[in-house]
């Protein structure tokens, strides 16, 4: 794919950043382990939770030796409250991975990057543009929507033919020489000017070559999936053996974590209700209801009592987490 002015979009693009760009902690290394947890934690988490987190997670994993030897509810627990936790998974697996084929070195050609668990495309543009400066494309929901605007692309940029043309794109623009600046303004240029809703298009480096007729109406995307509203029943029952809880068994979306055990409505219409809470995942919506049940209730299969100095390192999701703290004894 050729693209008019190619070269002057690239090099626009290079000298705002140089000029604007923001200073974020992973910005500031080519380490590409350094790199890798900070892409990772930023998938579907914002940039203020990630940095309220990124440099405590690296001085407790500074190393992929450093993750691979943890236990896996050593690294569940370490990712409490950034939610998604088949990344940690992920990045662990990738870390024993760098062990024990690269003897501990991070690889650094493209085949062997995409090889570790967990990498897919936009990852391995990331580690080759901002660790190792090489010119190599990558495409997040901020460079879509650059793009669709760039261009007056009105092809919904999730469908199989917006993903294709967009990283076709992203290959012909990149920078030759400075790609870890160009990617790095790509992604901020959708963050902070072309942004969703009513783009900033005076302050625009790129408003010289940008052919959007009505910005705000880009980018096109594809209907929504619905919403799915979730109930569920949980107890919450202590004893001298302290809080019974439910271990996630393989396969389940927190494998490996601990939750507050569920019980049918039934079951729990005649307990003292202590709470209602709501939140969100992805596109559920989720209301617990929260009983006390008796000391003496027979505990389920899967589950356990856990003693109470013991939860704070056990892997639990933040819900789990807030409401057993809002309702324990202190």
């Amino acid at each position: 794919m050729t693209t008019p002015h190619a070269q002057e979009i690239a090099q626009a693009l290079v000298d705002w950043f140089t000029a604007y760009g923001r200073d974020y902690p992973w910005r500031r290394t080519t380490d590409p382990w350094a790199i890798l947890v900070s892409e990772i934690m930023l998938q579907q988490t914002t940039i203020p939770t990630v940095l309220g987190r990124y440099d405590a997670w690296m001085q407790q994993f500074p190393t992929p030796a450093a993750l691979a030897a943890a236990t896996e509810e050593e690294a569940l627990r370490s990712w409490e409250g950034l939610g998604y936790y088949r990344r940690v998974r992920a990045l662990q697996a990738a870390a024993r991975a760098i062990m024990e084929q690269h003897s501990g070195h991070f690889p650094a050609d493209e085949a062997s990057i995409r090889a570790l668990p967990g990498i897919g495309d936009y990852t391995v543009g990331a580690l080759l543009s901002f660790a190792y400066n090489r010119p190599a494309p990558l495409v997040d929901a901020n460079v879509s929507r650059v793009f669709a605007r760039l261009f007056n692309d009105a092809t919904p940029v999730d469908s199989p033919a917006g993903r294709k043309r967009h990283w076709q794109l992203a290959a012909t623009l990149v920078h030759p020489t400075n790609p870890r600046a160009y990617n790095s303004a790509l992604m901020e240029l959708g963050q902070t000017i072309c942004t969703s809703g009513t783009p900033d298009c005076l302050l625009c480096p790129l408003r010289a070559w940008c052919q959007a007729t009505n910005p705000a109406a880009l980018p096109v995307k594809l209907p929504r999936k619905q919403i799915t509203i979730i109930e569920h029943h949980d107890i919450l029952q202590l004893t001298a053996d302290g809080l019974l809880m439910e271990k996630q068994p393989s396969g389940k979306r927190h494998e490996g974590m601990y939750r507050l055990p569920r019980r049918p409505a039934e079951f729990c219409a005649t307990l003292p209700h202590l709470a209602d809470q709501k939140y969100s995942i992805t596109r559920y919506k989720v209301t617990r209801h929260l009983y006390r049940a008796p000391a003496d209730s027979a505990p389920q299969p899967g589950e356990e009592f856990i003693p109470l100095p013991h939860l704070a390192t056990t892997p639990m999701a933040s819900p789990d987490r807030k409401i057993i703290e809002k309702h324990l004894p202190h």
